[in-house]
């Protein structure tokens, strides 16, 4: 799949910023080590939690692939946001050399320093849910609940013991935020434990807001049970035959509409989860829809989950299949 800077005509787009035009141009700044966008960017996204967590994620991955944070620090070393900044890539770099090499002394390294910037944010700025965010995503890392802030019994006595207090932080601060809930989910995921991660979701996605983007999470869980499974054929058929599943990606699919018609767009990611769950369970009317509405952007996820050596393929079938459908 391609990743372009801005959209063609006839073309989908692989963009982390994918719909936010003011973050698009943000990043492209940021990616030639210009921070005046970005730096207004931030002081304009900080009175909405959500907001502001989406569009720091987004530029803090792409400031950690060069040096402008060093110098935009050595020139405005009091700018707004530009703790959190650093502390999204700190969490970012940690985690990547965490999961790819355990326990290594440049990942034990790279874990401390990003829990240094993680207190250092939550003293900075205590209405910023990144600190506990980013907390959140270290403790993917925990395999073993070694940490014992890992392991605090849940509100839910259903629920096995985990993060929750740092859980319980971020929500403190934006309480349906989108990122609390996928970083939490991932912390089972990153587990094996698939049953926790059921649980969680069945205790909280029901009572998200109407047309929150939390009602896609779900389908995340779908693609993992896929991704995990040894005989592929036979979770395949969860899309079609299993009427729970079914009904899950309606539900999320009138989510989706609510918001759209609320002016509100979800991030591709969950727009790209929700186009493909739509043609897997053969809803190929309503995939087309969201296919229609999401471009000309996509993510690369989950088609390179689903089909590693044929992502484009996969897609252009579920695209095809779902716009020849509809008409």
């Amino acid at each position: 799949m391609n990743t372009e800077s801005a959209p063609q005509p006839g073309r989908l787009v692989q963009h982390p910023a994918g719909h936010d035009g003011e973050l698009r141009a943000a990043v492209e700044e940021l990616r030639q080590g210009r921070w005046y966008a970005a730096r207004a960017l931030l002081a304009h996204s900080w009175s909405s939690p959500g907001l502001w967590a989406a569009r720091t994620q987004v530029l803090g991955a792409m400031a950690g692939q060069n040096d402008v944070l060093r110098h935009w620090a050595s020139e405005e070393p009091a700018t707004f946001g530009l703790t959190t900044l650093h502390t999204r890539v700190a969490v970012d770099q940690a985690l990547l050399v965490g999961q790819r090499q355990p326990d290594s002394p440049d990942a034990v390294a790279l874990e401390g320093t990003a829990r240094q910037w993680c207190w250092l944010g939550a003293s900075v700025l205590a209405s910023d849910p990144v600190p506990w965010l980013g907390l959140l995503t270290l403790a993917q890392l925990d395999l073993n609940q070694a940490r014992p802030e890992h392991r605090v019994p849940a509100p839910d006595q259903m629920l096995p013991p985990g993060p929750w207090g740092m859980f319980d932080q971020a929500r403190r601060i934006d309480p349906w935020g989108r990122e609390a809930f996928h970083r939490m989910l991932r912390v089972w995921l990153a587990r094996g434990e698939i049953g926790p991660a059921t649980e969680f979701l069945a205790a909280y996605q029901p009572s998200a807001p109407e047309g929150s983007a939390l009602h896609a999470l779900p389908l995340y869980l779908y693609v993992d049970r896929y991704r995990r499974a040894k005989r592929k054929e036979a979770v395949q058929l969860q899309w079609t035959d299993d009427q729970a599943v079914r009904d899950t990606v309606l539900n999320a699919f009138s989510h989706w509409q609510t918001a759209l018609a609320q002016g509100v767009r979800w991030p591709v990611s969950d727009e790209s989860h929700l186009a493909h769950a739509l043609w897997a369970s053969r809803h190929r009317p309503q995939a087309a829809e969201v296919f229609a509405a999401m471009s000309p952007f996509i993510s690369a996820q989950p088609w390179q989950i689903l089909a590693p050596d044929r992502p484009g393929n996969l897609l252009r079938e579920a695209t095809a299949q779902s716009y020849a459908v509809a008409g």
